[in-house]
């Protein structure tokens, strides 16, 4: 035999054709799944990677929703107070006001009794037969507006009113 083995000196031995094919067959697979292996670590890699990024994301959104709560919170009670302060300006207007009519009206009581001081004083004045002290307390009352301040009516004696006219008329 022409060919044989120049190596070995035996004769070399055919194999068959499905040994040769499935020898050759078999590291193809063993890459080919080494390279899914690494593919599907990468993904998982890769995945692993966005859920974190995507926790960071949803922590900061949270941090912002939280942010805007507050800021949500403290605008609601700004407007709360502002009511409030309306409220009490509007409250505060109103006791003003009251306030002023009050004075007003002490001040009427207070002129008023001193008009009716100032025709006792003028009665004590005619009582004691003083004309030159009845005329400066007649003098007095008018400029001051004192005689249009007495009461005109009264139920049981002379008006406070016509009593001044009656001085008046008796001193002059």
């Amino acid at each position: 035999m022409k060919f044989e083995k120049r190596s070995s000196g035996a004769p070399e031995q055919e194999l068959p054709e499905e040994q040769k094919a499935s020898g050759k067959k078999k590291p193809v697979v063993v890459y080919i799944m080494i390279l899914f292996i690494v593919a599907f670590i990468l993904m998982a890699i890769s995945f692993v990677m966005h859920q974190r990024s995507n926790s960071e994301v949803i922590g900061k959104l949270q941090d912002s929703v939280t942010a805007l709560q507050k800021v949500q919170s403290t605008q609601d009670e700004n407007v709360r107070l502002q009511d409030d302060l309306k409220t009490a300006q509007d409250s505060c207007d109103q006791l003003q006001q009251e306030l002023d009519a009050a004075n007003t009206a002490a001040q009427a009581s207070e002129d008023k009794a001193t008009a009716l001081y100032s025709l006792y004083l003028l009665q004590q004045e005619y009582a004691a037969g003083d004309f030159d002290a009845c005329n400066q307390t007649i003098s007095d009352m008018e400029s001051n507006g004192l005689d249009k301040l007495l009461p005109a009516d009264s139920q049981s004696v002379a008006a406070p009113a016509q009593r001044y006219l009656q001085l008046r008329e008796a001193v002059k």
